[in-house]
Protein backbone atom coordinates (compact mmCIF):
# COMPACT_ATOMS: atom_id res chain seq x y z
CA UNK A 1 0.00 0.00 0.00
CA UNK A 2 2.90 2.39 1.00
CA UNK A 3 4.44 1.41 -2.45
CA UNK A 4 1.37 2.45 -4.20
CA UNK A 5 1.30 5.35 -2.64
CA UNK A 6 4.89 6.34 -3.20
CA UNK A 7 4.39 6.01 -6.95
CA UNK A 8 1.05 7.81 -7.09
CA UNK A 9 2.53 10.67 -5.50
CA UNK A 10 5.46 10.61 -7.59
CA UNK A 11 3.04 10.27 -10.63
CA UNK A 12 0.87 13.47 -9.60
CA UNK A 13 4.37 15.52 -9.15
CA UNK A 14 6.32 14.93 -11.79
CA UNK A 15 3.23 15.44 -14.45
CA UNK A 16 2.16 18.20 -12.77
CA UNK A 17 5.92 19.71 -12.84
CA UNK A 18 6.18 18.67 -16.50
CA UNK A 19 2.97 20.26 -17.48
CA UNK A 20 3.50 24.02 -15.63
CA UNK A 21 6.58 23.36 -17.35
CA UNK A 22 5.32 23.48 -20.75
CA UNK A 23 3.47 26.19 -20.15
CA UNK A 24 6.94 28.35 -19.51
CA UNK A 25 6.77 28.99 -23.22
CA UNK A 26 4.33 30.67 -25.63
CA UNK A 27 1.29 31.70 -25.40
CA UNK A 28 1.07 31.30 -21.22
CA UNK A 29 4.42 32.80 -21.17
CA UNK A 30 4.70 31.15 -17.32
CA UNK A 31 8.73 31.76 -17.37
CA UNK A 32 9.11 31.31 -13.38
CA UNK A 33 8.16 27.84 -13.54
CA UNK A 34 11.35 26.14 -15.37
CA UNK A 35 12.92 27.75 -12.36
CA UNK A 36 11.59 25.07 -9.65
CA UNK A 37 9.76 22.66 -12.01
CA UNK A 38 12.99 20.54 -12.73
CA UNK A 39 13.36 20.27 -8.61
CA UNK A 40 10.94 17.16 -8.07
CA UNK A 41 12.66 14.78 -11.08
CA UNK A 42 16.24 15.20 -9.42
CA UNK A 43 15.45 14.69 -6.41
CA UNK A 44 13.11 11.45 -7.31
CA UNK A 45 16.11 10.17 -9.42
CA UNK A 46 18.77 10.56 -6.42
CA UNK A 47 16.24 8.20 -4.76
CA UNK A 48 14.82 5.47 -6.89
CA UNK A 49 16.87 3.14 -9.27
CA UNK A 50 18.43 3.97 -12.68
CA UNK A 51 15.43 1.91 -14.43
CA UNK A 52 12.70 3.53 -12.61
CA UNK A 53 14.45 7.24 -12.77
CA UNK A 54 14.65 6.75 -16.49
CA UNK A 55 11.22 5.55 -16.85
CA UNK A 56 9.61 8.59 -14.63
CA UNK A 57 12.12 10.77 -16.61
CA UNK A 58 10.74 9.61 -19.65
CA UNK A 59 7.18 9.88 -18.88
CA UNK A 60 7.05 13.03 -17.62
CA UNK A 61 9.77 14.56 -20.62
CA UNK A 62 7.24 12.74 -23.03
CA UNK A 63 4.12 15.17 -21.12
CA UNK A 64 6.37 18.55 -21.01
CA UNK A 65 6.87 17.89 -25.06
CA UNK A 66 3.46 16.47 -25.77
CA UNK A 67 2.53 20.19 -24.07
CA UNK A 68 4.49 21.59 -25.81
CA UNK A 69 4.50 20.83 -29.15
CA UNK A 70 0.74 20.53 -29.15
CA UNK A 71 0.55 23.02 -32.09
CA UNK A 72 1.46 20.00 -34.47
CA UNK A 73 -1.68 18.39 -33.87
CA UNK A 74 -3.26 21.33 -36.12
CA UNK A 75 -1.08 21.01 -39.06
CA UNK A 76 -1.75 17.00 -39.28
CA UNK A 77 -5.18 17.04 -38.82
CA UNK A 78 -5.70 20.03 -41.58
CA UNK A 79 -2.90 19.19 -43.83
CA UNK A 80 -3.03 15.48 -43.96
CA UNK A 81 -4.96 12.67 -44.87
CA UNK A 82 -3.31 10.31 -41.91
CA UNK A 83 -6.42 7.81 -41.14
CA UNK A 84 -8.23 9.01 -38.09
CA UNK A 85 -6.80 6.59 -35.61
CA UNK A 86 -3.54 7.42 -36.10
CA UNK A 87 -3.48 11.10 -36.18
CA UNK A 88 -2.32 11.83 -33.13
CA UNK A 89 0.47 9.50 -33.24
CA UNK A 90 3.60 12.08 -35.05
CA UNK A 91 2.88 13.96 -32.27
CA UNK A 92 3.51 11.50 -29.73
CA UNK A 93 6.37 9.48 -30.99
CA UNK A 94 8.33 13.06 -31.67
CA UNK A 95 7.16 13.65 -28.04
CA UNK A 96 8.73 10.78 -26.91
CA UNK A 97 11.62 10.52 -28.43
CA UNK A 98 12.58 14.04 -26.95
CA UNK A 99 11.16 13.09 -23.66
CA UNK A 100 13.36 10.42 -23.76
CA UNK A 101 16.39 12.53 -23.05
CA UNK A 102 14.64 13.90 -20.21
CA UNK A 103 14.70 10.04 -18.86
CA UNK A 104 18.60 9.98 -19.88
CA UNK A 105 19.66 12.56 -17.39
CA UNK A 106 17.25 10.91 -14.69
CA UNK A 107 18.83 7.89 -15.64
CA UNK A 108 22.36 9.22 -15.11
CA UNK A 109 21.70 11.75 -12.05
CA UNK A 110 20.18 8.04 -10.53
CA UNK A 111 23.24 5.76 -11.64
CA UNK A 112 25.90 8.69 -10.35
CA UNK A 113 24.41 8.59 -7.03
CA UNK A 114 24.31 4.80 -6.87
CA UNK A 115 28.05 4.98 -7.51
CA UNK A 116 29.61 7.91 -6.41
CA UNK A 117 26.76 10.37 -4.37
CA UNK A 118 23.93 12.32 -4.92
CA UNK A 119 25.91 15.54 -4.38
CA UNK A 120 28.29 14.72 -7.53
CA UNK A 121 25.01 13.81 -8.90
CA UNK A 122 23.40 17.45 -8.74
CA UNK A 123 26.50 19.08 -8.86
CA UNK A 124 26.90 17.62 -12.24
CA UNK A 125 22.74 17.40 -12.99
CA UNK A 126 23.47 21.41 -15.68
CA UNK A 127 26.03 19.38 -17.30
CA UNK A 128 23.88 16.68 -18.17
CA UNK A 129 21.18 18.71 -19.08
CA UNK A 130 23.18 20.25 -21.82
CA UNK A 131 24.86 17.66 -23.14
CA UNK A 132 21.51 16.15 -23.38
CA UNK A 133 19.78 19.41 -25.32
CA UNK A 134 22.76 19.82 -27.39
CA UNK A 135 22.74 16.07 -28.50
CA UNK A 136 18.72 16.28 -29.23
CA UNK A 137 20.04 19.57 -31.39
CA UNK A 138 21.89 17.57 -33.52
CA UNK A 139 21.50 13.97 -33.91
CA UNK A 140 19.90 12.50 -36.80
CA UNK A 141 19.99 16.20 -38.22
CA UNK A 142 18.53 18.01 -34.94
CA UNK A 143 15.57 19.08 -33.22
CA UNK A 144 16.49 21.94 -30.88
CA UNK A 145 12.92 23.12 -30.31
CA UNK A 146 11.93 22.99 -26.51
CA UNK A 147 15.62 23.82 -25.09
CA UNK A 148 14.60 25.07 -21.45
CA UNK A 149 16.31 28.14 -21.64
CA UNK A 150 14.18 29.49 -24.46
CA UNK A 151 11.38 29.87 -21.72
CA UNK A 152 13.45 33.12 -20.62
CA UNK A 153 12.87 34.75 -23.49
CA UNK A 154 11.36 37.72 -22.33
CA UNK A 155 13.52 38.07 -19.02
CA UNK A 156 15.90 40.23 -20.82
CA UNK A 157 18.39 40.24 -17.70
CA UNK A 158 18.43 36.34 -17.64
CA UNK A 159 19.31 35.98 -21.48
CA UNK A 160 22.55 38.58 -21.85
CA UNK A 161 24.78 35.66 -21.57
CA UNK A 162 23.73 33.93 -24.60
CA UNK A 163 26.76 36.68 -25.81
CA UNK A 164 28.69 34.09 -23.56
CA UNK A 165 27.20 30.86 -23.97
CA UNK A 166 23.78 31.01 -25.79
CA UNK A 167 20.71 29.66 -24.87
CA UNK A 168 22.10 26.27 -23.15
CA UNK A 169 24.31 28.57 -20.86
CA UNK A 170 20.30 29.76 -19.71
CA UNK A 171 19.50 26.45 -19.54
CA UNK A 172 22.63 25.92 -17.63
CA UNK A 173 21.42 28.14 -14.75
CA UNK A 174 18.11 27.16 -14.64
CA UNK A 175 19.36 23.43 -14.02
CA UNK A 176 21.58 24.57 -11.09
CA UNK A 177 18.77 26.11 -9.26
CA UNK A 178 16.54 23.12 -9.68
CA UNK A 179 19.84 20.96 -8.94
CA UNK A 180 20.28 22.81 -5.26
CA UNK A 181 16.35 23.18 -4.72
CA UNK A 182 16.73 19.39 -4.83
CA UNK A 183 19.47 19.19 -2.97
CA UNK A 184 18.15 20.93 -0.05
CA UNK A 185 15.56 17.62 0.27
CA UNK A 186 17.66 14.91 -0.24
CA UNK A 187 21.38 16.33 1.10
CA UNK A 188 21.98 17.58 4.78
CA UNK A 189 24.30 20.28 5.81
CA UNK A 190 27.32 21.53 4.18
CA UNK A 191 26.31 19.67 0.72
CA UNK A 192 23.08 21.42 0.32
CA UNK A 193 24.39 24.71 1.70
CA UNK A 194 27.68 24.39 -0.87
CA UNK A 195 24.75 23.76 -3.64
CA UNK A 196 22.71 26.40 -2.76
CA UNK A 197 25.48 29.28 -2.64
CA UNK A 198 27.21 28.25 -5.79
CA UNK A 199 23.40 28.38 -7.73
CA UNK A 200 23.17 31.59 -5.75
CA UNK A 201 26.02 32.61 -6.87
CA UNK A 202 25.82 31.60 -10.58
CA UNK A 203 22.20 33.42 -10.53
CA UNK A 204 23.52 36.77 -9.17
CA UNK A 205 26.52 36.55 -11.91
CA UNK A 206 24.29 36.34 -14.52
CA UNK A 207 21.65 39.43 -13.51
CA UNK A 208 25.12 41.31 -12.81
CA UNK A 209 25.73 40.69 -16.43
CA UNK A 210 22.45 41.18 -17.48
CA UNK A 211 22.16 44.56 -15.72
CA UNK A 212 25.57 45.56 -17.10
CA UNK A 213 24.74 44.46 -20.66
CA UNK A 214 21.55 46.51 -21.22
CA UNK A 215 22.87 49.42 -19.07
CA UNK A 216 24.84 49.79 -22.55
CA UNK A 217 23.97 52.67 -24.82
CA UNK A 218 22.35 50.91 -28.03
CA UNK A 219 24.78 50.60 -31.23
CA UNK A 220 23.41 53.35 -33.69
CA UNK A 221 20.79 52.42 -36.15
CA UNK A 222 22.12 53.32 -39.62
CA UNK A 223 19.40 51.95 -42.45
CA UNK A 224 15.61 51.40 -42.63
CA UNK A 225 14.16 48.01 -43.52
CA UNK A 226 10.56 47.53 -44.17
CA UNK A 227 8.88 43.98 -43.45
CA UNK A 228 5.79 42.37 -45.32
CA UNK A 229 3.63 40.47 -43.81
CA UNK A 230 0.82 39.73 -46.35
CA UNK A 231 -1.55 37.49 -44.32
CA UNK A 232 -2.51 34.95 -46.82
CA UNK A 233 -4.04 31.54 -45.99
CA UNK A 234 -2.16 29.07 -46.78
CA UNK A 235 -4.77 26.77 -49.06
CA UNK A 236 -5.28 29.82 -50.79
CA UNK A 237 -1.56 30.67 -51.30
CA UNK A 238 -0.81 27.98 -54.29
CA UNK A 239 -4.34 28.30 -55.84
CA UNK A 240 -4.34 29.63 -59.20
CA UNK A 241 -7.68 30.88 -59.04
CA UNK A 242 -6.65 33.17 -56.37
CA UNK A 243 -3.05 34.49 -57.60
CA UNK A 244 -4.75 37.40 -58.87
CA UNK A 245 -6.30 38.14 -55.62
CA UNK A 246 -2.69 37.58 -53.62
CA UNK A 247 -0.81 39.72 -56.03
CA UNK A 248 -2.83 42.29 -55.60
CA UNK A 249 -2.85 42.38 -52.00
CA UNK A 250 1.33 42.00 -51.89
CA UNK A 251 1.58 45.33 -54.69
CA UNK A 252 -1.20 47.63 -52.47
CA UNK A 253 1.02 46.41 -49.38
CA UNK A 254 4.14 47.95 -51.08
CA UNK A 255 2.27 51.30 -52.19
CA UNK A 256 2.28 51.67 -48.30
CA UNK A 257 5.77 51.19 -47.70
CA UNK A 258 6.90 53.41 -50.72
CA UNK A 259 6.24 56.94 -47.91
CA UNK A 260 8.31 55.25 -45.48
CA UNK A 261 12.04 55.11 -47.34
CA UNK A 262 13.27 51.87 -46.29
CA UNK A 263 16.76 50.94 -47.57
CA UNK A 264 15.51 47.34 -47.99
CA UNK A 265 12.20 45.42 -47.88
CA UNK A 266 11.85 41.69 -46.87
CA UNK A 267 9.14 39.62 -47.68
CA UNK A 268 8.34 36.58 -46.20
CA UNK A 269 9.38 32.47 -47.31
CA UNK A 270 7.91 31.42 -50.54
CA UNK A 271 5.97 34.88 -50.66
CA UNK A 272 5.56 34.48 -54.57
CA UNK A 273 2.95 32.57 -55.38
CA UNK A 274 4.47 30.79 -58.90
CA UNK A 275 8.18 29.63 -59.15
CA UNK A 276 9.22 32.50 -59.63
CA UNK A 277 12.09 32.00 -62.56
CA UNK A 278 9.34 30.35 -64.45
CA UNK A 279 7.19 33.30 -64.43
CA UNK A 280 9.23 36.03 -66.11
CA UNK A 281 5.83 38.12 -65.81
CA UNK A 282 6.07 38.69 -62.20
CA UNK A 283 9.39 38.80 -62.16
CA UNK A 284 9.05 41.79 -64.25
CA UNK A 285 6.59 43.32 -61.70
CA UNK A 286 8.80 43.10 -58.97
CA UNK A 287 11.69 44.43 -61.29
CA UNK A 288 9.24 47.49 -61.87
CA UNK A 289 8.38 47.89 -58.18
CA UNK A 290 12.18 48.00 -57.05
CA UNK A 291 13.25 50.33 -59.78
CA UNK A 292 9.91 52.37 -58.73
CA UNK A 293 10.97 52.65 -55.11
CA UNK A 294 14.72 52.76 -55.48
CA UNK A 295 14.53 50.09 -53.55
CA UNK A 296 16.05 46.25 -53.21
CA UNK A 297 13.53 43.69 -52.03
CA UNK A 298 14.25 40.21 -50.75
CA UNK A 299 11.39 37.25 -52.01
CA UNK A 300 11.18 34.15 -50.77
CA UNK A 301 9.84 31.43 -53.41
CA UNK A 302 10.18 27.82 -54.16
CA UNK A 303 12.78 27.55 -57.59
CA UNK A 304 13.73 25.17 -60.00
CA UNK A 305 17.34 24.25 -60.18
CA UNK A 306 18.38 20.98 -62.43
CA UNK A 307 15.56 19.31 -62.50
CA UNK A 308 15.21 19.90 -58.69
CA UNK A 309 13.08 22.64 -55.83
CA UNK A 310 14.64 24.50 -53.64
CA UNK A 311 13.28 26.79 -51.30
CA UNK A 312 15.28 30.32 -52.36
CA UNK A 313 15.47 34.02 -51.27
CA UNK A 314 15.83 35.78 -54.18
CA UNK A 315 17.14 39.72 -54.12
CA UNK A 316 15.75 41.87 -56.51
CA UNK A 317 16.53 45.17 -57.47
CA UNK A 318 15.87 47.14 -60.60
CA UNK A 319 18.39 44.68 -62.62
CA UNK A 320 15.85 41.72 -61.86
CA UNK A 321 16.99 39.13 -59.75
CA UNK A 322 20.47 40.07 -58.79
CA UNK A 323 21.81 37.49 -56.22
CA UNK A 324 20.19 34.23 -54.30
CA UNK A 325 20.37 32.02 -51.14
CA UNK A 326 19.15 28.27 -50.95
CA UNK A 327 17.86 26.85 -47.53
CA UNK A 328 20.99 24.86 -46.13
CA UNK A 329 18.82 22.91 -43.58
CA UNK A 330 15.53 20.86 -44.79
CA UNK A 331 12.58 20.63 -42.39
CA UNK A 332 12.88 16.46 -42.22
CA UNK A 333 8.93 15.65 -42.57
CA UNK A 334 8.17 19.03 -44.56
CA UNK A 335 10.41 19.60 -47.19
CA UNK A 336 11.67 16.05 -47.44
CA UNK A 337 11.55 12.25 -45.91
CA UNK A 338 14.35 10.97 -44.39
CA UNK A 339 14.43 7.33 -45.08
CA UNK A 340 12.74 7.94 -48.56
CA UNK A 341 12.62 4.46 -49.60
CA UNK A 342 11.42 3.22 -46.43
CA UNK A 343 8.90 5.82 -45.17
CA UNK A 344 7.82 6.43 -48.66
CA UNK A 345 3.76 5.88 -47.51
CA UNK A 346 4.39 9.26 -45.25
CA UNK A 347 3.88 11.20 -48.66
CA UNK A 348 0.89 10.29 -49.48
CA UNK A 349 -0.78 10.87 -46.14
CA UNK A 350 0.84 14.32 -46.01
CA UNK A 351 0.39 16.85 -48.46
CA UNK A 352 2.36 19.19 -46.83
CA UNK A 353 5.70 17.55 -47.35
CA UNK A 354 7.34 18.81 -50.24
CA UNK A 355 10.23 17.19 -51.82
CA UNK A 356 13.18 20.02 -51.87
CA UNK A 357 17.15 19.82 -52.61
CA UNK A 358 19.30 21.50 -49.70
CA UNK A 359 21.48 24.27 -50.85
CA UNK A 360 25.09 23.68 -50.00
CA UNK A 361 26.33 26.91 -48.55
CA UNK A 362 25.59 30.09 -46.57
CA UNK A 363 25.77 33.01 -48.48
CA UNK A 364 25.88 37.02 -47.34
CA UNK A 365 24.33 39.18 -49.44
CA UNK A 366 26.06 42.52 -50.27
CA UNK A 367 23.30 45.18 -50.39
CA UNK A 368 21.57 48.03 -48.36
CA UNK A 369 21.88 48.89 -45.56
CA UNK A 370 24.26 46.72 -44.64
CA UNK A 371 25.79 42.86 -45.49
CA UNK A 372 23.13 40.82 -44.23
CA UNK A 373 22.72 36.95 -44.13
CA UNK A 374 19.21 34.87 -44.58
CA UNK A 375 18.08 32.05 -42.62
CA UNK A 376 14.63 30.75 -44.08
CA UNK A 377 12.28 29.40 -41.27
CA UNK A 378 13.42 26.67 -39.25
CA UNK A 379 17.25 27.18 -40.00
CA UNK A 380 17.17 30.19 -37.38
CA UNK A 381 16.74 27.53 -34.47
CA UNK A 382 19.98 25.96 -35.27
CA UNK A 383 22.68 28.67 -33.72
CA UNK A 384 25.46 26.88 -35.35
CA UNK A 385 23.97 27.59 -38.62
CA UNK A 386 23.04 30.70 -38.04
CA UNK A 387 26.65 31.50 -36.67
CA UNK A 388 28.37 30.31 -40.45
CA UNK A 389 26.55 34.23 -41.78
CA UNK A 390 27.76 36.20 -38.95
CA UNK A 391 31.07 34.56 -38.95
CA UNK A 392 31.21 35.22 -43.17
CA UNK A 393 30.57 39.22 -42.33
CA UNK A 394 26.89 39.63 -41.70
CA UNK A 395 26.13 42.61 -39.95
CA UNK A 396 22.20 42.38 -39.72
CA UNK A 397 20.05 39.10 -40.23
CA UNK A 398 16.77 38.45 -41.88
CA UNK A 399 14.52 35.61 -40.81
CA UNK A 400 12.00 34.75 -43.59
CA UNK A 401 9.29 32.15 -42.69
CA UNK A 402 5.86 31.00 -43.48
CA UNK A 403 4.50 29.29 -40.35
CA UNK A 404 0.78 29.49 -41.96
CA UNK A 405 1.01 26.15 -41.71
CA UNK A 406 0.80 26.24 -38.02
CA UNK A 407 -2.98 28.29 -37.96
CA UNK A 408 -3.83 30.03 -34.74
CA UNK A 409 -1.87 27.67 -32.33
CA UNK A 410 1.25 28.55 -30.29
CA UNK A 411 3.65 27.03 -32.83
CA UNK A 412 4.57 30.38 -34.46
CA UNK A 413 4.55 32.35 -30.91
CA UNK A 414 7.34 29.38 -30.17
CA UNK A 415 9.30 30.02 -33.53
CA UNK A 416 9.28 33.61 -32.58
CA UNK A 417 10.66 33.23 -28.69
CA UNK A 418 14.29 31.56 -30.51
CA UNK A 419 15.52 34.82 -32.24
CA UNK A 420 16.27 36.75 -29.49
CA UNK A 421 18.39 34.43 -28.32
CA UNK A 422 19.78 34.25 -32.18
CA UNK A 423 20.41 38.09 -31.62
CA UNK A 424 21.83 38.09 -28.49
CA UNK A 425 24.08 35.86 -29.05
CA UNK A 426 25.70 37.89 -31.48
CA UNK A 427 24.79 41.19 -30.74
CA UNK A 428 22.85 41.15 -34.35
CA UNK A 429 19.89 42.80 -35.06
CA UNK A 430 17.06 40.33 -36.64
CA UNK A 431 14.32 41.56 -39.38
CA UNK A 432 11.65 38.97 -39.04
CA UNK A 433 9.11 38.58 -41.99
CA UNK A 434 6.37 35.66 -41.83
CA UNK A 435 3.31 35.06 -44.23
CA UNK A 436 1.12 35.09 -41.60
CA UNK A 437 3.21 36.27 -38.09
CA UNK A 438 4.87 36.93 -36.10
CA UNK A 439 7.00 39.36 -37.82
CA UNK A 440 8.89 41.69 -36.07
CA UNK A 441 12.34 43.27 -35.35
CA UNK A 442 14.58 42.08 -32.63
CA UNK A 443 17.02 44.45 -31.11
CA UNK A 444 20.69 43.18 -30.65
CA UNK A 445 19.87 43.54 -26.98
CA UNK A 446 17.24 40.34 -27.88
CA UNK A 447 13.89 42.93 -26.84
CA UNK A 448 11.18 42.45 -29.54
CA UNK A 449 10.95 46.12 -30.85
CA UNK A 450 8.19 45.95 -32.87
CA UNK A 451 5.43 42.76 -33.82
CA UNK A 452 2.91 42.75 -36.68
CA UNK A 453 0.49 39.67 -34.56
CA UNK A 454 -0.84 36.33 -36.24
CA UNK A 455 -2.96 37.62 -38.99
CA UNK A 456 -2.27 40.71 -39.09
CA UNK A 457 -2.27 42.09 -42.63
CA UNK A 458 0.45 45.06 -43.10
CA UNK A 459 3.65 46.76 -43.21
CA UNK A 460 6.08 47.68 -41.01
CA UNK A 461 9.48 49.91 -40.89
CA UNK A 462 11.93 50.27 -38.57
CA UNK A 463 15.41 51.62 -38.12
CA UNK A 464 17.97 48.83 -37.13
CA UNK A 465 21.49 49.06 -35.39
CA UNK A 466 23.86 47.03 -37.16
CA UNK A 467 26.86 44.36 -35.34
CA UNK A 468 29.27 46.42 -34.17
CA UNK A 469 31.28 43.77 -32.33
CA UNK A 470 32.14 39.70 -31.94
CA UNK A 471 30.44 37.89 -29.02
CA UNK A 472 32.44 34.91 -26.95
CA UNK A 473 30.00 33.03 -29.01
CA UNK A 474 30.45 34.69 -32.39
CA UNK A 475 34.27 32.87 -31.66
CA UNK A 476 33.88 30.21 -30.09
CA UNK A 477 30.55 28.97 -31.18
CA UNK A 478 28.31 26.41 -28.59
CA UNK A 479 31.36 25.79 -26.36
CA UNK A 480 29.02 25.21 -23.04
CA UNK A 481 27.26 22.24 -25.44
CA UNK A 482 30.00 20.57 -26.33
CA UNK A 483 32.10 21.25 -22.64
CA UNK A 484 29.25 19.51 -21.28
CA UNK A 485 29.18 16.54 -23.71
CA UNK A 486 33.11 16.06 -22.63
CA UNK A 487 32.16 16.28 -18.46
CA UNK A 488 29.47 14.12 -19.21
CA UNK A 489 30.87 11.63 -20.83
CA UNK A 490 34.16 11.81 -18.51
CA UNK A 491 32.31 11.82 -15.28
CA UNK A 492 30.24 8.41 -16.71
CA UNK A 493 33.30 6.67 -17.84
CA UNK A 494 35.46 7.38 -15.10
CA UNK A 495 32.90 6.37 -12.65
CA UNK A 496 32.32 3.06 -14.78
CA UNK A 497 35.87 2.22 -14.49
CA UNK A 498 35.73 3.24 -10.57
CA UNK A 499 33.14 0.58 -9.75
CA UNK A 500 35.33 -1.83 -12.18
CA UNK A 501 38.40 -1.26 -10.37
CA UNK A 502 36.26 -1.51 -7.18
CA UNK A 503 34.57 -4.66 -8.26
CA UNK A 504 37.88 -6.67 -9.37
CA UNK A 505 39.47 -5.29 -5.90
CA UNK A 506 36.73 -6.95 -4.24
CA UNK A 507 37.39 -10.18 -6.18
Amino acid sequence: MTRLWDVTLHAVILMTAAFVMALAFPRTDWSLTPWVALAPLLAIATIRAPRTAFFWGWASGTLFFLVLLRWLQYTFQVYSAIPWPLVYGPVLLLAAYCGFWTGAVAWAVSWLTARRSAALALALAPFLWVAAEWLRGHLFGGFPWGALGYSQYLRLRVIQIAELAGVHGVSFVLLAVNAALAGCVVLRGRHALGGVGAAAVLVAATLAFGAVRLGEAPPASVGRVAIVQPSIEQPLKWEARHTRETLGIYFALLRRIGEQHPALIVWPETAAPTILTRDPALVERFRAASAELGVPMLLGSIDAVDGGFRNTAFLITDQGIVDRYDKIHLVPFGEFVPLSGVLRFVRRWAQFIAELEAGTRAHVFNAPPAPFGVVICYEGTFPDLFRQFVRDGALLMVNMTNDAWFGRTSGPAQHLAMYPFRAVEHRVSIVRAANTGVSAFIAPSGIIVRRLHLFERGVMTESVPLRARRTLFTRLGDWLGLLSLAVTTAAVAGTWRRAGAAAAGSA
